[in-house]
Parts: structure tokens; C-alpha cells; sequence
């Protein structure tokens, strides 16, 4: 099938049916369940699992860090909300750069993404196991890897509409066990076990660009999730511009969740502190959190963090990983077998494509989560780089978009700071990442000189 770029005027938001494609998936989530789904893929309680090593990172101000990365992220958001109005379909960041520029750097988009698409799932299944497995020690790593993957897959497989519904009861427990943590920390405060200080935030002695540019590729993981929303397009009841408003409200909203918690927490930590490497680094939020709250609290807050905050990310993520699989074979850029459909509206084989690899990358990379990490890390970056260029190139360059901010300015932004950030991103993480994205390179050259047709 070949699909034909609409008309480039400003500001249109072409249908579905304008872009060559049909109504395929269920169109039934309303902005309340995208919002959901995008706070649960970004995960409300994700800054517990790294707080030990952003705060180390940065020298004690991790609530820093995340407003910075929040800034680096705030112009690639726009991105996605002007592209989502514009281009209302499924493919995320794929379909974006696609449609708003060509098909060989729209596939590049998508095999960058795809990086973080495929090894997400594994990693989230890899963290939740590792908690897990010190609260019952007897059963190992790969056992609950299997379980998690598996239940993830059968609740995705059974449809969107119950995704959705089993989204906002896994969010309001997240915001009930913060919550009991932010009221515990305000009363350890005025108890006098702690005081307000901007030192979470600010320290002149310690601060350096260096150290906090450093620290985003880590606390970019956190941030991430926004571009998941941009995959529900074509279920979310109102298309783009429905994504478009929840892509905002979600990026605001997690900010505040984020900076939140850390500077809560570091405010309990002494001045000059270092968690030592292992688990001290890897459980200092727990820790925390039970010396502030009680002894009980800290099982609480870990076990809510693997069972219910991660798993529940590990769904949204093999819901999203599974579309964009969907959308590219839709394309001819996968092979179509991942494009079929099930009975109940669910990409049904891409989705059992993310769950098996899942499973084999879960269980080999769980001593190796570090790298899985940098790796997801990498991958969004580079395709939110992509991405920003589209926006300059479509809205900028071929539209003559007079909103200078939006079409020129705010892409501009992001793509420097995002660009800065995988600069500083590990070596391996590197050189894998640009390995991937060799081999994309070289899989479009060799379609595009086969003279292979592909949709346009």
C-alpha cells in the first residue's frame, strides 16, 4: 500500500483516512485514560530505583537534576504535540519524521526508537525481578522475569479497554504510597529530624554543568515515556489533538511528582554523604523512606515499586513497543506478519514478538542493567534528536511556519541539549548505539537501492 503525504499547510490535522490509512485498532481511550497510560509508563515512583545514583552523581542536589532534565525534555515534548495534531497516527516518533520528512530517516527514527522499544520491556522485567528477589530470596531472577513478561503479555493481548481500566487502579496506589511518604517527610520536618534547604536543589560548591548534564542520561529514563502517548493515536478518542494536550499535562505533572520525591528524600541525607556502591546506592530511597515513615514502610514502598509501579510499566511498555512494531510493518519496513490484527483489536503478533524478547533479553541481562539502561537511554535520545529536525524541517522549512518558537526555536533547543547529553552518555552505550543505528542505516540503503516499494 503506498500512503500519500497530505497537503503540508500549517496547523491542518489530516485524518487518519487523509494519510492512507483505515481504522484498524479500538479508537476508545478518552484524555483521562491517555493521560493514565502515560503517567504509568513514565512511572510516578521511577526516581526511587536511581536516587542513590543521581544523588551521588550530583554531588546531593538530584531534585536539580530532574528539573534539568525536565528542561531538556520540555522542547521535544512540543515537538511531539505539534506532530501529533498534524500527523494522527499510530508510529510515534517513526511516523512523525516519515511523514514530516522522508522515508529513509523516518525508518532511522524508528530503528533509533526501536532500540529503546525492544530493550525496555527486558529491563523493566529485569528491575522488577531484582527487587523481588529480596523480598523472597528462594525464587530466582528468571522465574519472576518469566511471570512478568507473560502476565504483561496476557493482559495486553485481552485488549486496550481493560489495559486502561487495570492503568488507573496501578496509578492511584502509586499516588497513595507517595503520598504516605510526602506527608510522613513534612512531619519528620516539622518534628525536627530534618529542615528545608535548597541544598537538594542548589550548591554553589558543588555545582557544575558538567555534573549535571552528566547525570541526565539517567534521569532521562524517567522522562522518556512522553512519546508513548504519541502511539495511542489512532485509540485515543479525539486522534491528535487529544495526544497533543495529554502529552503536556503528563510531562507537567510527572515533573512535579519527580522533583518532589528526590528533594523530600535528600533532605534526610547529611551533607556530603556518599552511598557506598551495591546496595546502598541501589536501596538508599528505601532506606529512606522506612526512617522516615517506619520500618513497615519501606516493604510497603518496595514491594509497590516492583509489583505494582514497574510491572505496570512493563505493560504500557509492551502495549507501546508493540504498535510501533505494528506501525512499521504496516509500512513494509517490518515484515506485515506484525501487522495482523487480532479479534479484539490488538496488534496481537508484534505483541508476542516484544514479549519473546523480552524473555531472552530479560533473563541474559540481568547483570547487566546498567548497559540496558544507557542503551533504552540512547535510543530515545537519538530519535528525539530526529524528531526535533522534522519539526524544523516540515513546519519550518517546507510549511514557513511563522511561529518562530514552536517550528524553530524550541526544536533548535532540544536537539542541542539532547545532543549534549548522548555526548556524555557511556562509551559502550555509544558504540552499540551507533552499531544499531549502522545497521538501520545499511537495512534502508539496501531497500532503497533494491528499489524495494515502500510507503511513501
Amino acid at each position: 500500500m503506498t500512503h500519500s503525504t497530505p497537503e503540508n499547510s500549517q496547523g491542518a490535522e489530516a485524518s487518519l483516512e487523509d494519510l492512507g490509512y483505515s481504522q484498524e485498532l479500538r479508537r476508545s481511550m478518552s484524555l483521562l485514560d491517555v493521560v493514565v497510560y502515560g503517567l504509568i509508563y513514565m512511572v510516578p515512583m521511577a526516581p526511587l530505583a536511581v536516587f542513590g545514583i543521581i544523588y551521588n552523581f550530583s554531588g546531593g542536589m538530584p531534585a536539580l537534576v530532574y528539573l534539568v532534565a525536565a528542561f531538556a525534555m520540555v522542547f521535544s515534548a512540543l515537538s511531539y504535540k505539534e506532530m501529533a495534531k498534524r500527523f494522527p497516527v499510530a508510529g510515534s516518533v517513526y511516523s512523525y519524521v516519515r511523514l514530516g520528512m522522508n522515508r529513509f530517516i523516518g525508518f532511522i527514527a524508528g530503528w533509533a526508537i526501536l532500540l529503546d522499544y525492544l530493550l525496555l520491556p527486558a529491563l523493566l522485567s529485569v528491575f522488577a525481578a531484582a527487587a523481588m528477589v529480596t523480598v523472597v530470596p528462594g525464587v530466582p531472577e528468571f522465574v519472576w522475569i518469566i511471570i512478568f513478561v507473560l502476565l504483561a503479555a496476557a493482559i495486553n493481548l485481552r485488549g486496550i479497554t481493560l489495559t486502561a481500566g487495570m492503568n488507573k487502579i496501578f496509578l492511584a496506589i502509586q499516588v497513595l504510597v507517595l503520598g504516605i511518604f510526602v506527608v510522613g517527610a513534612v512531619v519528620a520536618v516539622f518534628e525536627g529530624r530534618a529542615e528545608f534547604s535548597l541544598a537538594p536543589i542548589f550548591q554553589a560548591q558543588e555545582f557544575s554543568w558538567a555534573i549535571v548534564f552528566g547525570a541526565i542520561p539517567i534521569a532521562a529514563l524517567s522522562f522518556i515515556g512522553f512519546d508513548a502517548i504519541s502511539t495511542l493515536n489512532e485509540e485515543a478518542k479525539g486522534g491528535g489533538a487529544t495526544v497533543s494536550r495529554a502529552t503536556m499535562i503528563v510531562l507537567v505533572a510527572v515533573t512535579v511528582i519527580f522533583v518532589l520525591q528526590v528533594y523530600l528524600a535528600a533532605l534526610f541525607v547529611p551533607t556530603g554523604t556518599e552511598f557506598a556502591a551495591g546496595d546502598d546506592t541501589n536501596n538508599a530511597f528505601y532506606n529512606i523512606a522506612g526512617e522516615v515513615v517506619g520500618p513497615w514502610f519501606k516493604v510497603v514502598i518496595t514491594l509497590t515499586s516492583a509489583l505494582i509501579a514497574i510491572f505496570a510499566n512493563s505493560i504500557a511498555s509492551q502495549a507501546t513497543s508493540s504498535r510501533l512494531v505494528f506501525s512499521m510493518a504496516r509500512d513494509g519496513q517490518l515484515p506485515r506478519i506484525f501487522a495482523r490484527v487480532s479479534n479484539r483489536q490488538v496488534p496481537r503478533n508484534a505483541m508476542l514478538l516484544i514479549a519473546g524478547l523480552s524473555l531472552i533479553v530479560g533473563i541474559l541481562g540481568t547483570t547487566e542493567q546498567e548497559l540496558l539502561t544507557t542503551l533504552v537511554t540512547f535510543g530515545a535520545l537519538t530519535a528525539y534528536i530526529l524528531l526535533n529536525v522534522a519539526v524544523i524541517v516540515h513546519f519550518g522549512v517546507i510549511s514557513r511556519s511563522r511561529n518562530v518558537f514552536l517550528h524553530w526555536i524550541s526544536p533548535i533547543i532540544g536537539t542541542l541539549v539532547l545532543g549534549y547529553a548522548l555526548w556524555n552518555a557511556s562509551t559502550n552505550a555509544q558504540m552499540i548505539g551507533l552499531a544499531w543505528l549502522a545497521i538501520g542505516a545499511a537495512i534502508a540503503s539496501y531497500w532503497h537501492f533494491r528499489g524495494r516499494k515502500r510507503a511513501a
